[in-house]
């Protein structure tokens, strides 16, 4: 897989979803759930550009958007911090250079001037706080956002449900067998909407029956 393949498949991704791709992988490859959109209808396909920055301070991240380029995705360890390190200025350089989003364990601001730009942003928080400009940062190294490890390449596909994080390495794989997962949910929906059960449609009967109270009987 080249980067340009899912930059290429960006519709389909946003389409088949955060959530089927990351059942689909049989990985833990999402991130956690404090990861959450800016602003709603926020949606990312990129390519991951990683970067370290010391709590409180964004200095890194306007490294960041010199460093990375078009198709990129800011993935940024900011270390939690309730901090504003993100905001209209840094998105408006960022979308210059073919930025195509930012994931932050920390916080941004002007959301709604990142909705009105159309720049789709993923943070743990939203925060006015200040930051410093200190340290430099660290770029393109792999980072860790709240255990889970992102490289330089991975395909990030961020929208309302989760954040995935696709190795480069495993693509093509993932791709295909997500493509096969929404096949066969499309099947079990029509035999939903027919008025099959869920217990017989994924066959769980065998896992048990509940206890019933009298009336249940």
């Amino acid at each position: 897989m080249t980067s340009a393949d899912a930059l290429r498949d960006a519709e389909e991704l946003l389409r088949l979803g955060s959530a089927t791709l990351y059942e689909a992988s049989r990985s833990d490859c999402f991130l956690d759930a404090a990861f959450r959109p800016a602003w709603e209808g926020a949606q990312i396909v990129g390519r991951a550009y990683p970067v370290s920055a010391q709590l409180g301070d964004n200095l890194a991240l306007h490294h960041g958007i010199e460093a990375a380029g078009d198709g990129d995705v800011l993935v940024v360890d900011a270390g939690g911090g309730a901090h504003g390190y993100w905001g209209e200025v840094m998105t408006v350089a960022a979308q210059a250079r073919g930025i195509r989003g930012l994931v932050i364990d920390g916080g941004v601001r002007d959301t709604a001037q990142l909705a009105g730009l159309g720049f789709p942003a993923f943070s743990t928080s939203i925060s006015i706080r200040g930051t410093i400009k200190q340290w430099p940062g660290v770029l393109g190294r792999p980072v860790t956002l709240r255990g889970r490890v992102v490289h330089r390449g991975d395909v990030i596909v961020a929208d309302r449900d989760g954040i995935a994080v696709i190795p480069s390495a495993r693509y093509d794989e993932v791709l295909a067998s997500s493509r096969e997962r929404a096949a066969k949910e499309d099947a079990f929906m029509a035999r939903l909407r027919d008025g099959e059960s869920t217990l017989d449609l994924y066959d769980f009967r065998g896992l048990g029956a509940p206890e019933r109270g009298p009336a249940e009987r």
